[in-house]
Formats: structure tokens, sequence, C-alpha cells
């Protein structure tokens, strides 16, 4: 399914609006007022998921990008529009080498518990890394929204790195993979930060699943 001129424009005229950081919330208890509609972005670390934030809603540094992989561990949120349509919510990356293992269980305990408990939470938005494909690290994310019955989509990121041959072929892969999986949107999406490539459709598949 391709979005038509009128979703694209849409899209982008409320993401050249104003977008601005909300909070930080490293446990559920710090969670915003559950009154509009969430759209995840997850991905393991160096993925170039801020990166990809930063493009989408034309901001520079809207979300923090770090040279060390794993620096976020918290959900991110941002105000979308004015007055406020949506919140996009930064998750905090997956599958860092070198992490303490108590990290990580926090990691999965504050994202297990969002997933599964935010009614508001309309899409996850499932960043894949061009270059190397789907991971076992990615699948366990993939199976832990199946088991939460969260809708999701997946996003290759960094297209612009890699032969466009390379990219038929990931692309075939991973719409294989999302095929397999109750929860996954049929279509993924192909983007890069750097090129703008794919931003477009990103921005009107957000639209769209906030409905």
């Amino acid at each position: 399914m391709s979005f038509d001129p009128d979703q694209i424009e849409a899209a982008r005229k409320l993401f050249a609006g104003p977008i601005a950081f909300l909070k930080s919330a490293p446990a559920l208890e710090h969670l915003p007022a559950p009154t509009v509609p969430e759209v995840a972005f997850a991905g393991r670390s160096n993925v170039g998921k801020s990166s990809l934030i930063n493009a989408l809603t034309n901001r520079n540094s809207l979300a923090r990008t770090s040279v060390t992989p794993g620096r976020t561990q918290e959900l991110n949120f941002f105000d979308v529009g004015e007055p406020l349509r949506f919140r996009l919510v930064d998750m905090p990356g997956y599958g860092f080498a070198k992490a303490p293992k108590d990290m990580v269980r926090k990691w999965r305990y504050l994202v297990n518990d969002y997933l599964r408990g935010r009614q508001e939470l309309k899409r996850a938005l499932v960043l894949i890394d061009s270059r190397h494909g789907i991971k076992d690290v990615d699948r366990e994310i993939l199976e832990m929204l199946d088991d939460a019955a969260v809708s999701y989509r997946l996003v290759l990121t960094k297209t612009d790195k890699i032969k466009a041959s390379e990219l038929a072929e990931v692309t075939a892969r991973t719409v294989d993979e999302a095929r397999k999986r109750a929860a996954a949107h049929p279509e993924i999406l192909a983007t890069s930060s750097d090129k703008g490539m794919g931003l477009p459709e990103l921005r009107a598949a957000v639209l769209e699943a906030i409905g």
C-alpha cells in the first residue's frame, strides 16, 4: 500500500509544526497521563534511532544521539502538534554489548510493562539496520510485541549505505519475516536519515497508525 499525496502532505504539515520533548520515564510511575495516542520507536543500539527521529521531525537534536550505544535507558516522550495530537516515544535501545546484566533486566521490565499496559500505544516502529537485516536480538523484541498484541511495523534504516541489489534482498527477507508474525504490519518501510529516503512515507505511516 502506498500513501496518496494528501496523506503525505497532511503528515508533512503535522511534522513541520510544534514538536517538543515532554519527559523521560525511567519507570512506569513516571509515564505521562494517557490522554493521546502514542507511537513508539524500538531498535537495537546503533541502529540509527535517534538520527531517524531527528530527521523525521526536521530537528537536529530532538532525540539525543550518543556515541555510546545503550546510553538511553528511559522512555522518552515527545509531544506532537498544537493542540496536542499524539506522542512519539523513543524506547531505550536493546542488544548493546558490555551492558551490565542488571541494566538489561531493568530494560526488559520497563519495556515489557510499557508494551503490555499502555492502551494508548497504537503502533511500534521496529528499526532494522539494512546492512545486517533482522538478528536474533531483534526477534526477541518482535516476540515481545507479538505476545503483548501490540501492532508494529518494521522499518529499514541506513539504506543509503548499501547497494540497490542488497537493499532488494534485505527487503525481501524482512517482508518474509513480517508475514510470519501475528502483530506485524505486512509492509515495511525503507529509510535513510542522511538522504531523507522514505521519510515522507514514514511520517504518513505514523499518522495512519494514530487514526
